[in-house]
């Protein structure tokens, strides 16, 4: 494992964890060139998930992405990015489950609303903004009455 810091190509594990769901194993490492320490994720690999787009377009299924997209959300909320993570590996082990390997951005959209409406409703409405392209400040109202209304 190639240290981010210096690039010395060995290092020694000084702990191992596995994820809550087992999806990956998260390493604690030192450099043994500079002995400094970093984190490493190990994860299966799996075959990918091709992603419908709106405009019927296709792409590869992104972690990182969905996880920018949450952090936009979650900004100066007191939302731990571990919890983000929780939330994608479940929506990832959701995918896993699913015997067809094209889905919908929509799909992946409504799973990550749900998941952020329980944690944060702030977030979830930050969410729901881009991800519903709301138009006017009339769409905004309808889903904060809509959310009022749930309480």
């Amino acid at each position: 494992m190639r240290c981010p810091f210096c690039g010395h190509l060995e290092s020694k594990v000084i702990d191992s964890r596995e994820s809550k769901k087992g999806v990956s194993i998260r390493r604690r490492r030192e450099c043994l060139g500079c002995e400094r320490r970093f984190t490493t994720y190990e994860k299966i690999e799996e075959i990918p998930y091709m992603i419908v787009k709106k405009d019927g377009s296709r792409q590869l299924f992104d972690r990182q992405k969905l996880l920018r997209g949450m952090l936009r959300a979650v900004e100066k909320r007191p939302i731990a990015v571990s919890k983000l993570e929780e939330i994608i590996e479940e929506i990832e082990s959701k995918l896993q489950e699913r015997p067809e390997k094209e889905l919908k951005a929509a799909e992946i959209g409504q799973l990550v609303m749900d998941r952020l409406k329980a944690l944060d409703k702030v977030a979830y409405v930050r969410f729901a903004s881009v991800y519903r392209e709301f138009r006017d400040v009339n769409e905004f109202k309808q889903e904060l009455e809509n959310l009022l209304k749930e309480k």
